[in-house]
């Protein structure tokens, strides 16, 4: 992402994991040149069928909304219409990785960094490291309690199962796209490929 870097943190992912078939339905909902506050309407009004009918429910639309928003009219048409489920889950990881610079630093400084290193192995101590050091001079972070910390933590852990990321036992995984799929996000940004472990090697290039 251009001026990720700039960024500011934004810590609500800490909703349910990847979201993959409520994002996709909701994907679908949406058309090509709306504005995403009136899919999230439609989306709240006809709702999605796996979500409950709960006070919740508004937040994880948003939250989904937050995600699926930083993908290319390509990669949306690409993820509702063409993508099998281990397209669907690189998308909305990437999409997750775009939306939220903690979770894009996770990846490209953490498990790109540890994968080139063959420390297959992600301890949830991990987490806590890099948190720490980008806590030191952010005062959004530094506010985070423990808790809360915890919880994202959790969150994020079950997100990168879920995308298949890491294993069960939290072993990074390498990386699976389609040709297709690859072809697209490279031409996009080739930076993108560094959130997924081993499709990247050189933080860019093919």
């Amino acid at each position: 992402m251009t001026g990720a870097d700039l960024q500011p943190y934004k810590m609500s992912f800490a909703v349910g994991g990847l979201l993959l078939n409520e994002s996709v339905e909701v994907a679908r909902m949406h058309a090509p040149s709306e504005a995403w506050d009136a899919t999230l309407r439609r989306a709240l009004e006809g709702g999605v069928t796996s979500l409950p009918k709960a006070a919740s429910r508004r937040r994880t639309l948003r939250e989904i909304v937050n995600r699926i928003s930083t993908l290319s009219d390509e990669e949306l048409g690409y993820l509702v219409q063409v993508a099998d489920r281990q397209d669907q889950q690189a998308l909305l990881w990437l999409a997750t990785c775009r939306a939220y610079r903690f979770v894009r630093e996770f990846a490209t400084e953490v498990i790109h960094e540890r994968f080139l290193s063959f420390q297959l192995d992600l301890p949830l101590e991990s987490f806590d490291v890099l948190f720490a050091a980008k806590a030191e001079w952010d005062e959004g972070l530094a506010g985070i309690s423990p808790t809360t910390r915890a919880k994202l933590r959790q969150v994020l852990f079950r997100m990168m199962r879920e995308a298949n990321v890491i294993s069960d036992d939290n072993r990074i995984l390498s990386a699976y796209v389609s040709p297709r799929l690859k072809a697209i996000l490279a031409e996009k940004n080739p930076r993108d490929l560094v959130v997924f472990p081993g499709l990247s090697r050189d933080g860019g290039a093919l």
